[in-house]
């Protein structure tokens, strides 16, 4: 299957980090006012899925110092098969998911099995931004200011039995209204996985929102996964199930195509794609490219997951 490739975007459309710093800063306060105030946002972000601000933190121990990708381009230029094939159409596709309300079912080897409410998740958890790097297979790449949890505390809350080995995601399977899983473009409903060490990692966490406000829907409202060093396609959107299990799941790219998207799928500019090279990437708003950073520029943290694995081998 041949993915297309990204167009140029001019640097001159990029939001400027001070204007988007000094907006979050003005949100910020103007939420601080009063306690109440300060809960309606995230009350209604789970009421609406449009438009609406989170109440968060800033957590400054993930920011790589980069210049943000623009809230226009984070959310006209995606990947979400479920609303068609080609970079632009999810933006308008999209708009036509209902979720609210939402649920996501944790199951498998876990102690405490069940379905758990949007909103109950979001009460127990505070949000925070933090700015990650997003690197797709087809070579482009963005930096986002996402909003989101540790994926860690649902798998605590969970408490996963000794035979969780893995962590399989799931998401939404609605044709009437994810019109591109009317056509067998992969096996639905998408499917990916981690290690639970992986899922474990800091790093990994459930983002519900970007720039400061929910999730639009294209980027996977209203709760998606984001593994910032592997490749996009790992960080699996809409999710309503979580499994734990001792079996390494399946994922959709990879029973796809096998030789081309492996389980791991970590960033690594030594592996190849079948049909392209890793090694460069084109930073969406710049016109040259860059050199591929091992694991997305996050070794520091994650490369002691692999220790004594062959990264080439296990793709």
């Amino acid at each position: 299957m041949l993915i297309k490739k990204p167009q140029d975007i001019s640097s001159s459309e990029i939001t400027d980090h001070a204007v988007y710093l000094e907006r979050r800063k003005f949100m910020t306060s103007s939420i601080a006012l009063t306690a109440a105030a300060a809960m309606m946002p995230l009350q209604d972000s789970v009421a609406g899925y449009g438009g609406k601000a989170l109440n968060f933190n800033k957590n400054s121990a993930f920011n790589p110092d980069e210049e943000l990708t623009s809230y226009d381009k984070i959310t006209n230029y995606n990947n979400f098969y479920e609303f068609g094939t080609d970079k632009y159409s999810p933006a308008k596709n999209a708009q036509a998911l209902t979720t609210n309300p939402w649920s996501v079912v944790i199951e498998g080897e876990v102690e405490k099995p069940g379905v758990l409410h949007l909103e109950d998740i979001l009460k127990q958890q505070q949000l925070e931004e933090r700015i990650y790097r997003l690197r797709c297979v087809e070579r482009w790449s963005m930096v986002i200011p996402w909003i989101g949890f540790p994926l860690a505390n649902l798998i605590k809350n969970a408490k996963p039995t000794s035979k969780a080995k893995f962590v399989q995601f799931e998401t939404l399977h609605r044709p009437a209204e994810m019109t591109g899983q009317k056509r067998q473009v992969l096996e639905w409903p998408y499917v990916e996985g981690l290690r639970i060490d992986e899922a474990m990692n800091p790093l990994t966490i459930m983002a519900v929102g970007l720039y400061g406000e929910v999730m639009p829907k294209q980027n996977g409202a209203p709760l998606r996964l984001v593994v910032p060093w592997k490749y996009g396609f790992k960080s699996i959107k809409s999710v309503v199930k979580i499994r734990f299990t001792d079996k390494e799941p399946v994922s959709s790219w990879t029973k796809a195509a096998s030789n081309e998207y492996g389980f791991y799928s970590n960033v690594n500019p030594e592996v190849d794609h079948p049909r392209w090279s890793q090694r460069k990437e084109r930073r969406i708003g710049e016109f040259l490219k860059r050199k591929t950073l091992p694991f997305n520029g996050y070794a520091e943290q994650v490369a002691s997951l692999y220790t004594g694995m062959d990264l080439k081998k296990y793709f």
